[in-house]
């Protein structure tokens, strides 16, 4: 074989293998990039904490609404319920009776709670208070529209009786002033539909002992006894004037007359 055609052999052969280098190169994966992975943030100590499935209304049970739910450890406080330190407390208060309108998603606290063998009444009755009930009907308060929460004035009306030169009439005053309704019949809300009337029989009201006594004594001698509606705005007004002279026997600024065995009230003179 001629010497120019094994130069060009070998020329070829060498071609050949630079281009199948080459190819092999090209077709190689590119390195993968190496990305540092980030530190991974601390885990939070959890615990179990009894909280609100549902809401629950004032003066009903929690029934089902309760349940164990994990909140972190730094964000419970004493008044919280745990599963550590109470296991068994989902299952005991279900029967236990909501003191404040309860709503979902709050921890349940022992404070809003109605105790074991304490009633509801005497549990929202603030501290030298009373609970006096007093008969009512839709034209004696205010056509049915006064709710529990709201304020009222209690008027009495009484039959006057003829003599000393007056005729036979009826007398009408404001006894008790700006006085907190705690409950119409059992209801002590709203009810749940949003109805803004209820016509009960029974006003149950928030009074002082010195009110309750006047209230228990009006009840005796009025003919009827009507509540008036008061406005929210008014519910910080101290109440002044109460007809405290029917327990104590004399009207402010009245002097007691008795002729002939006769007793009657005059308005004092200066």
């Amino acid at each position: 074989m001629p010497a120019s055609r094994w130069v060009i052999l070998s020329v070829a052969a060498v071609a050949a293998a630079g281009a199948g280098y080459v190819a092999k190169k090209m077709m190689a994966p590119l390195p993968q990039e190496i990305v540092a992975a980030a530190p991974s943030a601390p885990a939070l100590p959890l615990t179990d904490v009894l909280v609100l499935t549902g809401d629950v209304p004032m003066g009903q049970p929690l029934f089902e609404n309760i349940g164990w739910e994990r909140w972190p450890e730094a964000g419970v406080n004493d008044g919280f319920i745990t599963k550590s330190a109470e296991p068994d407390a989902a299952e005991k208060l279900k029967s236990t009776i909501a003191r404040v309108a309860l709503y979902k998603g709050e921890p349940v606290r022992k404070t809003k709670l109605v105790g074991d063998g304490v009633s509801f009444m005497s549990s929202i009755l603030p501290s030298g208070r009373r609970a006096v009930a007093t008969q009512i009907a839709a034209d004696t308060s205010a056509g049915g529209f006064i709710l529990p929460n709201d304020f009222v004035d209690v008027i009495m009306t009484r039959r006057r009786a003829a003599g000393n030169g007056q005729a036979e009439g009826f007398i009408t005053e404001t006894i008790l002033k700006n006085i907190k309704v705690l409950a119409i019949d059992q209801a002590i809300q709203e009810d749940e539909e949003g109805r803004r009337v209820k016509v009960g029989e029974t006003a149950t009201l928030e009074l002082t002992p010195q009110q309750a006594e006047i209230i228990t004594v009006a009840q005796q001698m009025a003919d009827r006894l009507t509540l008036a509606l008061r406005s929210i705005t008014d519910a910080q007004e101290v109440p002044r004037d109460e007809a405290d002279y029917l327990v104590t026997g004399q009207r402010r600024g009245t002097v007691r007359m008795i002729k002939f065995g006769a007793v009657s009230e005059e308005g004092a003179r200066k």
